[in-house]
């Protein structure tokens, strides 16, 4: 997702879930694909913490997509307090909170 407007859409009707370190937002797309977009703030940490997130990110994306649903836009959020995580520690998490069904 690269348009302002889809992140705003996502923001005001998608369902969220929070885990420690990152918040997912899940909405309905119409034309049935599966998307992933990135937030990470400046607050989040200098540029290359920021980046590497936002790599390590799409290399789930990329691995799990059995895990995301199908014709579903998703965001993932990193918060700002979380620590330098490897791949195994951010899939871990993130895998997680794919897996609850509360919205907490």
């Amino acid at each position: 997702m690269t348009s302002k407007s889809s992140y705003r859409t996502i923001y005001e009707q998608g369902v969220r879930r929070s885990s420690r370190f990152f918040t997912l937002i899940t909405c309905g797309n119409p034309n049935g694909a599966k998307r992933l977009g990135i937030t990470v703030t400046k607050k989040t940490g200098n540029a290359v913490f920021r980046n590497r997130m936002k790599r390590l990110l799409r290399e789930f994306f990329r691995r799990n997509k059995d895990l995301f649903p199908a014709g579903h836009d998703v965001v993932v959020m990193v918060k700002k307090n979380i620590p330098p995580f490897t791949y195994q520690e951010t899939a871990r998490e993130l895998t997680e909170l794919f897996s609850r069904k509360d919205g907490k």
